[in-house]
């Protein structure tokens, strides 16, 4: 009888994992990679939320009705009656009111809350916030998806991609009630399409956002803008042509319906400047705002303003000098100088830098680079503070955000 040598016997250890047990755990790290962003995100908010109770119980605030503040109560009293039956009460920043006020906010994130709102046993205030919980998670994916496919991008820059932008300084609104998280995440994920040419998604997503917010503008300008580079390199058939005629629509949809509405061809521009003083200056505003608050600082939110548009301006150029995809440049310098060019609320215009997410890619991919001890430092410490400022904001801060 043979009797088998040392080589030929094969014994496992007792604890090693059988050739059956590696679909299982394939599909476990499958599983935790699928939801690490949303993870992330939520985790992000949550801390944020958590500091507010903290700020809003040393300021005696209610939580729901900080979060439902200022331009929060104009969308849901549109939400709950339309254009046509927004609550009496509310006013413009001068204290008046017209049938053409409303028509300042755009219809998009309303709606949204109207639809769902009509769902059985979902209220208003319910319904607002998931549909700007749902939307934060949706821009999350996106954000990844963008920071992968970016040049030099990976799933861990995505990953932190996901982390700045919910830890941005006033990521506070992606909770509130306010339409910022829904325009994000159709803004992300058009330029996840232009990124990787799907110019259909990319125009469908963009004119979609164009009912959410003016900022669309911006994002209008790259994607046509890159369409057209697609279009004349002869790239990709017809498909640019398609992304890039429905890009605009949303947004020259809505300010059509403005323009007829109140007889006046730039009738929304003409309501902002009637309601809210609200128009494109070219900076003189802003210059004149952030000299007095440096050369006088009055308040917290104000100096932290003026220097949160200082590095704004900073990765715009680090973004160039870094190579990021022009269309995201593009994109993101134009948020930056729609903030930047209107003499609209000062106090807005860190909340109005929130969609000018793309300049955060340079960042993201330089802690990508770093041992994940220090990028994980780096990371918490801006969530802390995001959750402090953003919770300081909107309860010991006592004026529109």
């Amino acid at each position: 009888m043979r009797v088998p040598t040392l080589e030929a016997v094969h014994v496992e250890p007792e604890d090693a994992p059988s050739a059956r047990d590696r679909p299982a755990r394939v599909s476990r790290h499958r599983v935790f990679l699928a939801i690490t962003p949303a993870v992330l995100y939520l985790a992000v908010r949550e801390l944020g939320l958590f500091v507010l109770a903290l700020m809003a119980d040393r300021w005696d605030k209610d939580v729901t009705r900080v979060l439902t503040s200022w331009d929060g109560q104009w969308f849901l009293g549109i939400a709950e009656g339309g254009y046509a039956h927004v609550p009496p009460w509310l006013v413009d920043a001068f204290s008046r009111r017209t049938a053409e006020t409303p028509l300042a906010f755009f219809p998009g994130y309303p709606a949204l809350v109207r639809w769902l709102d009509g769902l059985p046993g979902v209220d208003r205030h319910s319904a607002a916030f998931t549909v700007s919980m749902v939307s934060g998670v949706f821009c999350a994916y996106g954000l990844h998806r963008l920071g992968q496919r970016v040049f030099g991008g990976s799933s861990r820059a995505g990953l932190y991609l996901v982390v700045l932008f919910a830890a941005s300084p006033m990521a506070i609104v992606l909770s509130m009630t306010y339409s910022e998280a829904t325009f994000c995440a159709l803004a992300a994920w058009s330029l996840v399409g232009v990124v990787e040419r799907r110019w259909v998604p990319a125009g469908v997503c963009c004119a979609a956002a164009g009912l959410v917010r003016p900022t669309a503008a911006a994002l209008i300008l790259a994607v046509c803008a890159a369409a057209l580079v697609a279009i004349v390199t002869r790239r990709d058939g017809v498909r640019p042509w398609i992304g890039g005629a429905i890009a605009p629509l949303g947004l020259l949809g809505y300010l059509g319906y403005v323009a007829v509405r109140t007889g006046q061809w730039d009738g929304w521009f003409a309501v902002q400047q009637r309601g809210w003083d609200s128009r494109f200056d070219g900076g003189a505003a802003t210059w004149r705002f952030a000299l007095v608050v440096l050369g006088d600082p009055r308040s917290v939110l104000e100096l932290a303003t003026v220097w949160f548009l200082v590095v704004a301006i900073a990765l715009v150029v680090l973004s160039m000098r870094r190579g990021l995809e022009w269309p995201l440049i593009v994109y993101g310098a134009g948020v930056l100088a729609m903030d930047l060019g209107s003499n609209g609320l000062m106090n807005s215009k860190a909340r109005l830098l929130l969609p000018a997410f793309t300049l955060l890619i340079p960042a993201a991919l330089a802690l990508a680079r770093r041992r994940t001890t220090t990028a994980v430092a780096v990371l918490v410490g801006i969530a802390v503070f995001s959750a402090w400022f953003g919770a300081y904001a909107i309860t010991a801060w006592q004026y529109a955000i």
